[in-house]
């Protein structure tokens, strides 16, 4: 592997497993709309793209509905479903080790830049990122990872060339492409290891140890 001097890491499903309060804001935000979700676990398909793409391609909604429902999940989600998670075992362990070497660590996720900060510092694993690039609060602009991953290299400067994407969904894989990038997808995330070979995925590795191992070796 090339010695790349910064990783981009996905946030949901790849540094924090956000599902619960995921899945909760979700359930908030249909009972609102007087839908009834009889298996929660359904929802897990909400993890990873934008939210109003989700209530379209999940639920029909159309572009005013769908707006209503990331209100409606932001009402559950900025009180309390924002902390219903944990960060992966061995993550901290992982971005210590790839500091240590002198990587640059960068955040780049469809969730809202303001609610990204704000997790990543509620399990005090903000302080390893140089950078956290998120979507816009309204997911107008800027929302879907191939714009989120350009205003990460706009703001910092760094070249796709330097940098490899660190990803659990076909989302980060279909990014990391548009740049000429490589991309390490992780299974301990919300995706499949058929998934990441369909998309391309040039490592798939079981653990973030994993992660650490290939690219400091």
């Amino acid at each position: 592997m090339k010695n790349y001097s910064t990783v981009f890491f996905d946030l949901d499903g790849t540094l924090v497993d956000s599902g619960e309060g995921v899945r909760n804001s979700v359930v908030y935000a249909l009972n609102k709309f007087g839908i009834e979700v009889e298996n929660k676990d359904s929802l897990s398909c909400f993890i990873g793209p934008p939210l109003t793409v989700s209530f379209k391609t999940f639920y029909g909604f159309d572009d005013e509905k769908a707006d209503t429902g990331v209100a409606f999940y932001r009402e559950y989600y900025k009180e309390k479903g924002i902390f219903e998670g944990y960060v992966y075992e061995g993550i901290e362990e992982c971005l210590k080790r790839l500091k240590a070497s002198g990587k640059k660590i960068m955040v780049a996720t469809s969730k809202p830049e303001v609610f990204a900060k704000m997790v990543l510092e509620k399990f005090g694993i903000a302080k390893y990122f140089d950078f956290i690039a998120g979507a816009t609060i309204d997911e107008k602009t800027r929302s879907n990872k191939i714009e989120i991953m350009q205003y990460a290299f706009d703001s910092c400067g760094v070249l796709p060339k330097d940098v490899i994407m660190v990803g659990d969904r076909l989302f980060d894989i279909e990014g990391a492409k548009h740049f000429g990038m490589e991309c390490i997808a992780v299974l301990y995330g919300y995706g499949s290891r058929e998934e990441f070979e369909q998309y391309g995925a040039e490592y798939i590795v079981s653990t973030p140890s994993d992660v650490a191992d290939i690219l400091l070796n």
